[in-house]
């Protein structure tokens, strides 16, 4: 362990949530409902752009992007890649139709289009994926801040981690997107500023000047990006078409980061933030994978052994032997991942059942009062779901079952990008129950799929390209269900 005391530590947390907060109550205050779910469509692009990083970078990219080029290289950049033509798309197709309808749930589109039943459909599709994806994330965090911090002061994980749930309670329950905007900004600061000094520290600790950290890294057997084998789960087509669809639906059709979006004051600055922050992703991820080759070329310099889960390779070189400024940093950037891997799920969960699934936009006798206090109770039970699911993954304490539920959450991403792609290329009609089985179904199909295609398909392995079928998969069941009315 560093130097550094406990108490030291749990201090710097201390202060960045006292920030957290004081921005929070600064640009929150007497937040109204169209504050909490649009920010009353005033917030500044390029501010949303930053602040986005926070929430596509959670803990999990800080210790597991880098852990895994000791495995994979650079072969995750593959996917990142993609992610440009699905921003795109975003871009040009996606945020000119919610502006047109003026939606604050994307959702709503799909009541408009198919029913009240398919809005309520892809609304519990994103609640579940959302929770669950939240909870996973803020978990893998947790659990780096239980062992490298809460540990010593024998604080036990329950007690922490329903710590952290409160104090993210504290900073979104009152100003929504309003205050979120702004607080993401400053998480994803400390979110960047935490790997980039932790890799200059390696860099440091090696004697090497910028250029020669790059020339190493790109000399070094991590650096390789493509993968040329159509067999494999990296192969570069699969993984270039796969991080394109990851983008569109992960964000684009997706409320937790599309109210951020819909908060801009005009569609071409949406367009801008959007087009601004794939730039960004790019060039962080290259930062993170960047990083990965430090560690493995730092460790094989010192003769450090390279522990069995990669997810614990960087904490342990942090707070072991890169020094005091390089713990501090990475605690500091785990903190914002932390606190980001919830904080506007939070808010973007409270808005889709507010609206979708309890349909309170619709009542207009609705007290400014009531309203706030309905969010408000919505806000906290979601809070409690998270903390529910977190301490159940912590009673399961099995990585391969953990894993295993995560996965299961993002099969419900793909009927979402079957239905929203039915219904903005198409122009046909589905009845609701039709919709409602059609969704359910397309997952289960997509899990048999994957399970056997080795034997269905000569070896051939189904990896990220699993949510390009199961979206196709829904289109073509719409597609056959289709009313013939029409």
């Amino acid at each position: 362990m560093t130097n550094l005391s406990v108490p030291f530590l749990l201090l710097i947390i201390a202060l960045y949530f006292f920030v957290l907060l004081g921005i929070s109550w600064w640009k929150g205050r007497n937040a109204n409902a169209d504050g909490y779910f649009l920010g009353n469509k005033s917030s500044p692009w390029y501010l949303v752009a930053f602040g986005m990083i926070g929430d596509s970078l959670s803990g999990v990219t800080f210790v597991s992007v880098p852990g895994k080029v000791g495995i994979e290289q650079f072969a995750y950049l593959q996917i990142v890649l993609g992610y440009l033509l699905g921003y795109w798309v975003i871009a040009y197709v996606l945020l000119p139709l919610y502006y047109r309808l003026n939606l604050t749930s994307i959702y709503t589109y799909l009541g408009g289009r198919f029913g009240l039943a398919a809005q309520k459909t892809g609304s519990v599709f994103f609640l579940l994926s959302r929770t669950i994806g939240a909870a996973f994330r803020l978990f893998i965090s947790a659990k780096v801040l239980q062992v490298f911090l809460f540990d010593q002061l024998g604080v036990p994980f329950v007690v922490s981690v329903s710590g952290i749930i409160v104090l993210i309670l504290l900073y979104t329950l009152r100003g929504g997107i309003r205050s979120l905007i702004w607080t993401d900004t400053f998480q994803s600061l400390f979110l960047i500023l935490g790997v980039v000094l932790t890799a200059w520290s390696i860099t440091r600790q090696l004697n090497w000047s910028f250029t020669e950290a790059v020339s190493q890294i790109a000399n070094s057997p991590y650096s390789s990006v493509f993968n040329w084998d159509p067999k494999s789960k990296l192969y570069f087509w699969k993984q270039l078409i796969s991080g394109a669809f990851l983008a569109i639906v992960m964000t684009g059709l997706d409320q937790n980061m599309m109210q951020k979006n819909l908060s801009c004051r005009t569609l071409p600055e949406a367009q801008k933030n959007v087009l601004w922050f794939s730039v960004i992703v790019v060039l962080v991820n290259v930062i993170f994978v960047s990083l990965g080759a430090l560690m493995y070329l730092f460790a094989a310099e010192r003769g450090i052994a390279v522990p069995d889960s990669t997810d614990s390779f960087l904490p342990m070189l942090t707070f072991s032997h890169l020094g005091t400024f390089a713990a501090v940093f990475f605690l500091l950037g785990i903190t914002a991942a932390t606190f980001s891997s919830a904080d506007s799920v939070l808010t973007t969960l409270t808005t889709s059942f507010y609206i979708d699934i309890l349909g309170y936009d619709r009542k207009s006798n609705l007290s400014e009062k009531q309203s706030a206090r309905i969010r408000g109770f919505i806000h906290a039970g979601f809070s409690l779901a998270l903390l529910g699911v977190i301490l159940l993954f912590y009673a399961i304490n099995n990585k391969a079952v953990i894993d295993g539920v995560f996965t299961a959450a993002g099969y419900t991403y793909g009927p979402l990008l079957g239905l929203f792609a039915f219904g903005i290329f198409t122009k046909w009609h589905v009845k609701a129950i039709p919709v409602v089985l059609v969704a359910l179904c397309s997952p289960v199909l997509s899990f048999l799929l994957s399970y056997y295609s080795s034997a269905l398909f000569g070896g051939y392995q189904i990896g990220f390209e699993l949510l390009l079928i199961n979206g196709l998969l829904t289109f073509l069941g719409l597609f056959l269900l289709r009313n013939r009315d029409h």
